[in-house]
């Protein structure tokens, strides 16, 4: 399944080679700075947000892809039935999706890097001085 990670300034999401056949993505790379919120949601389905709109949809099995509604895209790449928790990773304009959702077994392990690591960018840019 998909892995969220921190590289350099940017969230990562790796997919795995069936994800990116279905998805038409190598990988996601978001800026840190994008990031507005990141919180686990204990139950799967309830991270899924609009209708798919491309990827890979199995009803209560698998939601990978892009999905639209209202306020914009989602990007999730979510296992059903493994009943895993999900990261759900907001984001703020201009970034390309409103929301990431990944399955992760140890996703409060994940959420929590990835908020320390915007914390991190968030005092770095406070700290460095205007041109």
């Amino acid at each position: 399944m998909a892995r969220l990670l921190v590289d350099g300034g940017e969230v990562v999401v790796r997919l795995t080679w069936w994800e990116r056949i279905v998805t038409h993505h190598r990988e996601l790379r978001v800026p840190l700075a994008a990031v507005a919120r990141v919180a686990v949601e204990p139950v799967a389905w309830r991270a899924l947000r609009g209708v798919p709109e491309h990827g890979l949809l199995v009803p209560g099995a698998v939601s990978v892809g892009d999905r639209r509604h209202p306020a914009g895209r989602d990007f999730v790449a979510v296992r059903l039935p493994r009943r895993q928790p999900v990261v759900c990773v907001d984001l703020r304009a201009p970034a390309p999706y409103r929301r990431i959702a990944v399955g992760d077994a140890d996703a409060e392990r994940t959420a929590e890097r990835l908020r320390a690591a915007v914390a991190e960018q968030g005092a770095a840019e406070r700290d460095t001085p205007p041109p």
